[in-house]
């Protein structure tokens, strides 16, 4: 039906020539003024109007469709990581400390060049479409969270975002229907107990016995109450406790995460976690004080959308290009759209010899070559879905 390319080089080159100006530059998570006043500029010049109502620094502008009938939104977050980059590109980040380890410099590009492409075919476009230029994807709080809440998908119909991603062969798209990446929670322990001699420990309550029980009974949750379909993990990934050979300490810090493909998984994981705690802390005499910090939800694929995106992949890059891909327990704060919206997030591949670094890595990189399949693919998505 489509196979028409609707991107041709000149298009193709200037999204690689900004992509790279957003590289040498970037921002971190709440930051990225600079980066929002360029995407701003951008717009102003393509005539799409901002719509003002939004916190800054996130971006979201306006195109209205010849027809209306529908309004579709297309993401992009544009926050970097804090990390010192490596290696020797000649767009490499100007900023000590602060480098694009994840390709959103390649997803704010990508979304630019469809509304620069739209602004030059107006009556292509039928449908309305919201470009929603997003702050703080990589830390909390959450930029989705925060435009949902102030309404950004109101009178939207289904949104779409996309991923370069470097561990998805260059030349093929593709996504997870349903489940498709986890949510991401912590939560922080302290066990207190009574101090005391190690050569006396009945006359303590040493709270670092308590905390290995703790930490077995929390694998419980995993193998005996999560639902064995519904994948989940609970990691620990800090512990503090004295610091001499012969003292029992008074207390015991812990600290971990909770990853759920579910949100009923989730929301069990979180009930149980702080349920194990007092229980546990209790019938050792000592108290469990258990802070839960909420993250993201899980990142939920509508098949609806799905099928959608799976046609216009197919008939515009052919049927061999389509990859479905498994669900991983990396997170997304593009879940708070899908959690209130139809719609889906889609893959691009890029890994190759040039992006064989996984994300945030000191030496990760985006091959450009991918980045045609993705302004192809968002402005089908578009005309489209």
């Amino acid at each position: 039906m489509y196979k028409t390319k609707l991107v041709d080089s000149d298009l193709i080159a200037w999204t690689i020539e900004q992509r790279r100006h957003f590289h040498m530059y970037p921002e971190l998570s709440g930051q990225e003024y600079e980066t929002a006043a360029y995407v701003k500029g951008k717009l102003d010049e393509f005539g799409i109007p901002i719509n003002p109502k939004f916190s800054a620094p996130n971006i979201v502008a306006y195109f209205k469709g010849t027809e209306g009938k529908k309004t579709i939104a297309l993401r992009a977050d544009m926050d970097a990581l804090p990390l010192y980059e490596e290696g020797d590109k000649p767009y490499i980040s100007t900023v000590p400390g602060v480098m694009h380890g994840c390709g959103h410099d390649g997803h704010t590009a990508t979304l630019l060049a469809v509304a620069k492409w739209m602004s030059m075919n107006p009556h292509l476009v039928k449908n309305n479409i919201v470009l929603i230029f997003q702050s703080s994807e990589e830390a909390s709080p959450s930029g989705a969270k925060q435009l949902v809440e102030e309404g950004v998908l109101d009178g939207v119909d289904v949104i779409y975002g996309i991923h370069y991603m470097s561990n998805m062969p260059l030349g093929k798209i593709g996504f997870a229907t349903g489940p498709a990446m986890a949510s991401s929670d912590d939560f922080d322990i302290v066990i207190e107990g009574k101090g005391g001699h190690g050569g006396s420990p009945h006359e303590t309550v040493d709270p670092i016995y308590i905390a290995t029980h703790l930490i077995q009974a929390f694998q419980s949750i995993i193998s005996r109450n999560l639902n064995p379909l519904h994948a989940g993990v609970i990691s620990f990934g800090g512990m503090q406790a004295g610091n001499s050979y012969n003292v029992i300490p008074d207390k015991v810090q812990l600290k971990g995460t909770i990853r759920a493909l579910t949100y009923e998984g989730a929301e069990l994981m979180h009930t149980k976690t702080a349920q194990l705690t007092k229980s546990i802390c209790e019938s050792f005499g000592a108290t469990g004080h258990y802070h839960f910090i909420e993250g993201t939800p899980p990142v939920y694929n509508h098949p609806e959308a799905c099928e959608v995106a799976t046609e216009i992949i197919q008939k515009t890059f052919g049927d061999d290009v389509f990859l479905p891909f498994d669900p991983v327990l990396g997170a997304e704060d593009y879940a708070y759209y899908l959690k209130e919206k139809v719609g889906a997030f889609i893959n691009v591949g890029m890994q190759s010899e040039k992006s064989q670094y996984p994300h945030h890595h000191p030496k990760f990189d985006i091959d450009e070559a991918a980045i045609p399949a993705g302004i192809e693919l968002m402005i089908h998505l578009a005309l489209y879905a």
